[in-house]
């Protein structure tokens, strides 16, 4: 039987990803950031999972803003990364988990989700970008397959929180039903509190971040309640990703524990955020 080990939430920001590719994480601008992550990717690296599913936002690069789903999942052998403009980032290609995924499109349309199904599908840097977050120097390979699964934080009307952290308690009962012995990560991706335009440009709020940081582990329910304008008002027009961030917590159990977590502002007019949580009840015991 297959099981959720972990879940990391963390910042997709593009320039993170481009500060890896061009080796400018121990500028002073970055360093700051980088060393914060350094911890949960030490125990990360002593916990590789088998598969990992990648809950993230496309940015109108791998799926056209003429067809936005509102939940979209791929099913292929293997991704792309996409050209955002600039050529495609130096990373390897990602390898899908298809079985997985199919399994999971069959649960999840059982529980009443309508999901879109991708068999083809490039990645950007929503996904990429955690998934060198948890492994910087994945070389040849990344070491484990991915299943990317698509929330529309993008158009309204977004998903509420309430149906995202539904999404990811049926995805952990989906994980729980496969029948391989898998090891699992659920990465919870975008976030924190930024807005990129408009009048509020560059709005920040440490102390929204910081509840939401504690409440993720401790009143995801708390999280779930609070209305799509609730969270454009306190977190910023972007700030809204953290809405993806429930879809993981929601595939764990109720009790996790908090392995390690960091908190920076700025990266990019952004608050970057990672907390990583493990979900293994024998090993907390």
């Amino acid at each position: 039987m297959a099981e959720v080990i972990w879940g990391l939430a963390t910042s997709h920001v593009p320039s993170i990803g481009a500060a890896m590719d061009h080796g400018t994480t121990g500028d002073p601008y970055w360093k700051p950031l980088f060393d914060g992550y350094q911890p949960a990717r030490e125990w990360m690296a002593e916990h590789t999972p088998d598969m990992a599913i990648v809950v993230y936002n496309d940015h109108a690069n791998g799926v056209d803003l003429d067809v936005v789903p509102t939940f979209a999942i791929g099913t292929a052998e293997s991704y792309q990364v996409a050209d955002e403009g600039f050529g495609r980032r130096p990373v390897p290609e990602v390898r899908g988990a298809p079985e997985l995924s199919l399994h999971l499109v069959e649960q999840l349309v059982d529980e009443g989700f309508d999901l879109t199904v991708f068999q083809a599908l490039d990645v950007d840097h929503g996904l990429t970008v955690p998934l060198s977050v948890f492994c910087p120097e994945p070389g040849e390979a990344w070491p484990c397959a991915v299943v990317p699964l698509l929330v529309n934080v993008i158009q309204y009307p977004q998903p509420t929180a309430a149906r995202c952290y539904a999404l990811g308690q049926a995805i952990g009962r989906a994980v729980r039903s496969y029948p391989d012995d898998v090891k699992v990560a659920v990465f919870g991706t975008g976030g924190m509190s930024h807005q990129l335009a408009g009048a509020r440009a560059g709005f920040i709020n440490p102390a929204f971040d910081a509840m939401y940081l504690e409440a993720i582990q401790t009143d995801p329910q708390k999280l779930a309640a609070l209305s799509r304008e609730e969270y454009v008002r306190l977190a910023g027009s972007e700030g809204i990703e953290l809405i993806m961030w429930l879809v993981m917590r929601g595939a764990m159990d109720d009790e996790i524990t908090r392995v390690h977590e960091a908190y920076h502002v700025p990266a990019s007019n952004t608050a970057a955020a990672l907390a990583l949580f493990d979900n293994r009840a024998a090993q907390r015991a």
